[in-house]
């Protein structure tokens, strides 16, 4: 049987042009990962991921891939699981997007979590973008929202955001994966049944995205 068999019964025709689609991933922490991975499973393998870091042990509690490959780069490692994509080892940074033009796919999914870049990122691409808010400090999945990033709240990460963006003047409606839920602790802690979530929010509305 064919291992996309019931992907193809839930797409119909649209199953050919997901295999089409052409998207790339930046940062492949406790987000990103778990969105390579549900694009992967659903038949779109034209990925390229985008990261410098390598697996600790603290990532162990929600990152694919960190059980077996601790102090490995995570593109290096994810490229043994997902053969087909292509991996690139680099901070994304002002400068890396600046030598880097992504016009190129035909969605980008944003899951790194430095605020200068996010902004650019949002600023150049958002036609085409899907990009997440904070995903640590929560534990209910269910408070996860697809929602206009002017309308965000509880959530000091997207407040960053949004200041820079006004900063730069960007107006745009732009809609970013979100969690109303007010942070647990203070401290950096993760749950993976809420950054799972966020990731795998992102590939079902990169799904969405290419079939409108």
């Amino acid at each position: 049987m064919d291992k996309y068999d019931r992907c193809k019964k839930i797409f119909g025709n649209d199953f050919e042009q997901l295999q089409k689609t052409k998207v790339i991933i930046l940062g492949v922490g406790g987000v990103g990962a778990h969105a390579l991975d549900c694009l992967y499973r659903s038949g779109i393998t034209n990925i390229t991921i985008v990261d410098y870091d390598i697996y600790e042990v603290s990532n162990q509690n929600r990152q694919i891939g960190s059980e077996n490959a601790l102090n490995q780069l995570k593109v290096s490692h994810l490229k043994t699981i997902y053969p087909n994509i292509i991996a690139i080892n680099a901070k994304i940074d002002l400068q890396w997007l600046d030598e880097n033009n992504l016009d190129e796919y035909d969605i980008i999914l944003d899951a790194i979590d430095d605020i200068k870049p996010k902004v650019q990122i949002i600023k150049r691409y958002y036609k085409k973008l899907i990009s997440t808010t904070g995903s640590a400090k929560r534990i209910d999945p269910t408070q996860i929202e697809y929602i206009n990033i002017w309308k965000t709240f509880n959530d000091p990460f997207a407040k960053k955001i949004r200041e820079e963006l006004k900063k730069i003047g960007f107006k745009k409606n732009f809609k970013v994966i979100f969690s109303q839920e007010l942070p647990k602790c203070k401290e950096l802690g993760s749950f993976v049944a809420v950054t799972g979530s966020f990731g795998l929010a992102m590939c079902s509305k990169a799904i969405e995205k290419v079939l409108d």
